[in-house]
């Protein structure tokens, strides 16, 4: 399935109350908790480049990948100062990049997107022969909780005047998938509305879930944190944040 197509174009817009910056801040904090200072660093599911704008200026030498052209083609634009980044086309299950990267990052649960458990435990041993001996992999998901009982089953809608969009959801409780439904309607300068529909879907996992996955792709160190922030997880907190160390092998 493909994602964020006409989307694309207002993702920004309607993404607005993401303080990328806060999350860039964030992984540095990370870097710093655990004794790193990461040089290359490789993006997944990048979306329209907000936190690669943050990572390129403050130095890292960053490749950014997104399965979405649409999305991408908004990165170029945003990112065309800097030459300390690479952009693919490539996808989070199959990517394959002729180097090695000192941390990995993923954001905005994109995570969740790989519904499949055999392609995400695909994923996470990509990423793990992407990097380096000691290298850390940081990625969030949102919650079981949040997909199942915050967003399951609810429907919201917002008025932008420009943008208005009714987005409706439904869980399912047997194969733990969260399918969204998007209706968007977009005012024209003569006043008319275009209206265009999107599906999207992510999957649910237990926490558990997500570390023996990691094991099994050979990671040893795995923390797992309410999101920015290095508190436990708790059984309503909506987005948990995963940091998983490849272990030099002596």
């Amino acid at each position: 399935m493909d994602y964020y197509e006409k989307f694309a174009l207002y993702y920004d817009d309607l993404m607005d109350d993401i303080d990328y910056e806060s999350w860039f801040l964030y992984i540095e904090d990370i870097f710093d908790k655990f004794n790193l200072k990461p040089k290359n660093l490789l993006e997944m599911a990048c979306g329209t480049g907000n936190l690669t704008y943050y990572l390129c200026n403050k130095g890292y030498k960053v490749t950014c990948f997104d399965r979405s052209s649409d999305m991408l083609s908004i990165a170029y634009n945003k990112l065309s100062s800097f030459r300390n980044v690479t952009i693919l086309n490539q996808n989070m299950v199959n990517f394959r990049i002729n180097k090695k990267f000192d941390a990995v990052v993923s954001i905005c649960d994109s995570i969740n997107y790989i519904v499949d458990e055999k392609e995400l435990s695909k994923s996470f041993k990509n990423v793990y022969e992407h990097l380096e001996n000691d290298g850390i992999f940081i990625f969030d998901i949102n919650s079981y909780y949040k997909l199942s009982t915050v967003v399951g089953n609810n429907i919201f809608a917002e008025d932008r005047e420009a943008i208005y969009y009714i987005w409706q959801n439904y869980f399912n409780e047997d194969d733990k998938i969260a399918h969204f439904y998007l209706t968007f309607f977009i005012r024209e300068e003569d006043d008319r509305f275009i209206r265009f529909d999107e599906e999207h879907i992510e999957r649910a996992y237990q926490t558990e879930e997500i570390k023996n996955l990691l094991k099994d792709a050979g990671f040893e160190d795995i923390f797992c944190f309410e999101a920015f922030s290095f508190n436990a997880p708790e059984r309503e907190s909506d987005r948990i944040n995963f940091v998983a160390k490849k272990s030099f092998k002596r």
